[in-house]
């Protein structure tokens, strides 16, 4: 065999190798049906089918998943196919032919979020879904927004030009991590609601530390007063299951390159029907469209190659099923915390019941700062991980392994993070 046929051939087998990957990945799920999530996510034969969807790559350790996760390899597929397809002639190709099989994820993502499909809006990220609601909605000067020192920045920042603009104000709290209980943080924004409170604005998951928020009691709490809250899904949307109905809430915006799986640069804004027509899109839209959920998909020319791809990232993750993934996610970030949190100056920051925690881990050393740690992991270790340092109240590492992730790799982590705590310091 010559070079030419020997490339050839070896590029062949690997794509099969990779669609048959994903046949491994659904006969896997077949084979633990019936068996509870809690077990399935030890069962490491299940999980080596899974990783063999994805190529990633082994030579680093990747648990920054948090901040944007790999598709696996048949959604990245999808997606170039799709873009050759408008490139071959962008205005036919783009528009009459990709363009409506939007309406399929739009389907699709109504059904796994538990509403109706006129409530759904594909954007770009969560912070593009949440923006359309934060600038959209009709505030007065003095109106009040409240929400907490650890929401997202960008969300943050959003707000705070508003206070330049529009006059209205801000508030934010802080809450201890790991807060007491999910009572304890609903009654914090509780408290500090006064009668120019218009809007609150929470995090569903935090970014940060990962606790999780009792967003229904807030919202339920918060329509009883008048007030409207936005809820931040980013991190939360395929981390662990859950409707709709769950929340209660009346907009909700998330990222879908994150736990979903999706193509980079998708998300998607959920607002209650009745809700439509008052918030103000981003880009204008005709006044017909007033009442159109669509309205906020009005961005001018783009790929549709990204946005229909999300259906194989959701039949991807149907294929595994939430319930087994948020098991595994919580059984990687205990394999870690557990050990680490009994060695002297280490604070595991979130917190250990399932109803407000996942797949989001943080890990704070005393006497160690985050950033130096972080660069010292990846320099000498191939670990990417993420310092995230909160002013005067703590500092760490978030870990945020994924569905690929191998034991192997978390305790490399576990091992290194070990002796670097016992030293006392980063070695030189």
């Amino acid at each position: 065999m010559d070079r030419r046929s020997f490339l050839s051939s070896a590029a062949g087998a690997a794509a099969a190798f990779q669609t048959d990957s994903v046949l491994r990945a659904q006969s896997a799920a077949k084979a633990v049906i019936g068996r509870p999530a809690d077990t399935v996510a030890r069962d490491e034969d299940f999980w080596l089918n899974i990783r063999h969807a994805f190529t990633v790559d082994r030579n680093m350790i990747n648990l920054n998943n948090g901040g944007v996760s790999p598709s696996p390899k048949i959604v990245m597929d999808t997606e170039m196919r799709y873009l050759e397809i408008e490139n071959m002639n962008p205005s036919y190709y783009m528009w009459q032919v990709l363009d409506p099989g939007i309406e399929t994820v739009r389907r699709r993502l109504a059904r796994a979020f538990g509403c109706d499909v006129e409530e759904i809006a594909i954007t770009r990220n969560a912070s593009e879904a949440l923006e359309i609601v934060q600038l959209g909605m009709t505030l007065q000067r003095g109106d009040e927004v409240l929400t907490t020192n650890q929401d997202y920045p960008r969300m943050i920042t959003t707000w705070q030009q508003r206070e330049r603009r529009d006059g209205i104000v801000l508030k934010q709290i802080t809450f201890p991590v790991p807060p007491p209980s999910l009572d304890y943080l609903a009654k914090r924004i509780e408290e500090n609601i006064t009668p120019r409170t218009k809007v609150i604005h929470i995090c569903h998951i935090t970014n940060r530390t990962g606790q999780i928020f009792p967003v229904k009691a807030i919202c339920q709490m918060a329509r009883a007063r008048g007030i409207e809250v936005i809820v931040d899904g980013a991190h939360a949307f395929a981390q662990f299951p859950f409707k709709r109905d769950d929340l209660d809430c009346d907009y909700y915006g998330t990222s879908l390159h994150k736990w979903v799986l999706a193509p980079i640069g998708t998300g998607m804004l959920y607002v209650r029907k009745p809700k439509i027509e008052a918030i103000w899109p981003m880009m204008p839209s005709p006044d017909s469209m007033k009442a159109n959920i669509r309205k906020f998909e009005e961005i001018g020319t783009h790929p549709a190659s990204q946005r229909n791809a999300i259906t194989e990232a959701l039949n991807f993750h149907d294929s595994i099923g939430p319930e087994r993934k948020a098991e595994r996610f919580r059984y990687l970030r205990k394999r870690w915390s557990n050990e680490l949190r009994q060695l002297p100056g280490v604070k595991i920051l979130n917190s250990e019941d399932p109803e407000q925690s996942c797949a989001i881990g943080f890990i704070s050393v005393a006497g160690i700062e985050a950033p130096a740690l972080a660069k010292y992991l990846w320099d000498k270790h191939r670990i990417w991980t993420v310092a995230i340092v909160t002013p005067g109240e703590y500092q760490g590492l978030r870990i945020t392994p994924n569905v690929y992730s191998t034991l192997e790799e978390i305790d490399t982590f576990t091992e290194v993070m070990t002796k670097i705590i016992k030293r006392g310091s980063i070695p030189a």
